[in-house]
């Protein structure tokens, strides 16, 4: 379930920070990835990048258990952008459901970067 807030409309880019368990990594990276991107160019939305996919090969600072697959960092242009993506019917009937049958834990944080 996405948990969409309330974010102050204008104010830039934003980057999904993903935190993934796979089920199927072959059904995420082969058929959600591309049934995904097809669904941006169908909205017609511009500047979604994958920023950075990495594996997870140990866990330094976390709960007793708890296990990611992989990092995968997405910029979009704007909160709005995303928004417009995860609840468009495009995307449910589309990608969603490789999503689902690709991952057995999914986590996602929304991030704006900042300077230091």
């Amino acid at each position: 379930m996405i948990n969409l807030p309330e974010i102050e409309e204008g104010q830039g880019p934003v980057v999904m920070l993903n935190l993934v368990r796979f089920k199927d990594k072959r059904i995420y990276l082969e058929e959600y990835v591309p049934a995904f991107n097809d669904v941006v160019k169908q909205l017609g939305i511009t500047g979604v990048n994958v920023v950075l996919v990495s594996d997870v090969i140990a866990n330094v600072v976390a709960e007793a258990g708890e296990v990611w697959d992989a990092v995968v960092l997405v910029e979009y242009p704007s909160a709005e952008a995303f928004k417009a993506i995860a609840t468009s019917s495009v995307y449910h009937a589309l990608a969603n459901p490789l999503r689902e049958a690709a991952t057995a834990d999914l986590k996602l944080f929304m991030t704006r970067r900042s300077a230091l």
